[in-house]
């Protein structure tokens, strides 16, 4: 396929999907920054809020440091062109929720649900578009269904009145063979956009993103230094680099957006996106990337491995959503283990 100058758009998670990374606690210092750096680089959208969507401040998710209308009213003040996007899970963020986030200056709200489950968010995408919201419907956990199941789902979407779908490779457990499969049934069989959100699991965050634009997704995630739940995100800098280099557009000045990494964001965060064993085991187990610190911290109060933690919740095949079952399962673990 010759890209021949194709646009794509780069939706900006490092505040977003990162913010599981720093425990949530990015302040309002650090949102304004790193929004006003995003903008300049010439970021077209910039996704802000807790790392589990609108209202996700809770002791089942991880308590913010600051709320999320805090956020979002920095991130509006700074970004000057970019819009500012804020993701919704069904169940946890409400309408009233939404409603505040437009006030503060949202202007895209992603709705996700689990990949079998888009039913549940009919009235989510039908308030959105009557609050004038550009609306994104994301599957997550994409590698548990195969494609035809997918396509059903997507369509769904579709008919609830989304304005694109997206692929979400939430545990970073698919492989490129599996993206070209998944994003090229959903682009032969919806009439809106297809888009696509990696994560690093495997290391296959920026291969797997570039197989999903190859067969038509023209909207992806990107996190600057990668910053995001398990091993990270497509890492953004490097994404849009390669993705000049195949031939497509992203209106992002490489060299800006390489400075924002480097000056901006790697001095905020508290360690290095690295596959190690557990991440890897998040991907390999096919495990919800942002289970990893609530991983680390269950295994330090049970006194038992993460990988073992890890392994069983990918035998239990959990979701998104079932971050109590981790204290469970180490629970046992650590019964069993005496």
């Amino acid at each position: 396929m010759t890209p021949t100058g194709k646009f794509i758009r780069i939706v900006d998670n490092t505040m977003r999907d990162g913010s599981h990374a720093v425990k949530h606690q990015f302040t309002i210092e650090d949102v304004t920054a790193i929004a006003s750096a995003l903008d300049d680089a010439g970021v077209p959208a910039i996704e802000i809020s807790h790392g589990d969507g609108l209202a996700g401040h809770s002791f089942q998710y991880g308590f913010a440091r600051e709320t999320d209308e805090a956020k979002i009213t920095a991130v509006k003040k700074a970004a000057k062109k970019a819009k500012v996007s804020v993701l919704l899970l069904p169940g946890i963020g409400t309408r009233q929720n939404l409603q505040k986030a437009v006030e503060c200056g949202a202007q895209i709200v992603r709705i996700a649900t689990h990949c079998t489950e888009a039913d549940i968010s009919e009235q989510h995408i039908k308030m959105s578009k009557e609050m004038g919201l550009e609306v994104f419907a994301l599957l997550m956990m994409s590698h548990m269904e195969e494609p035809p199941k997918l396509l059903e789902q997507a369509k769904l979407f579709e008919s609830y009145g989304a304005d694109a779908v997206y692929l979400m490779d939430s545990a970073g457990a698919l492989i490129p063979d599996m993206v070209h499969a998944r994003v090229s049934t959903l682009k032969n069989g919806l009439k809106i956009e297809v888009g696509f959100h990696a994560h690093n699991n495997l290391g296959l965050g920026i291969g797997n993103t570039l197989a999903a634009v190859d067969e038509g997704a023209t909207i992806v995630d990107a996190c600057v230094c990668g910053l995001g739940g398990g091993a990270g995100n497509a890492q953004e800098e490097v994404l849009v680099a390669a993705l000049d280099r195949a031939g497509y557009q992203t209106g992002i000045d490489l060299y800006k957006i390489m400075n924002v990494a480097e000056e901006i964001v790697t001095p905020r965060m508290p360690r290095p996106q690295i596959i190690d064993k557990a991440a890897l085991a998040l991907g390999y187990s096919g495990v919800y990337s942002s289970f990893l610190l609530h991983t680390y911290r269950a295994a330090e109060r049970f006194k038992v491995p993460p990988l073992d933690i890890l392994l069983e919740l990918g035998r239990l095949r959990t979701v998104g959503g079932q971050e109590d079952l981790i204290v469970d399962v180490a629970y046992k673990l650590a019964n069993k283990k005496s």
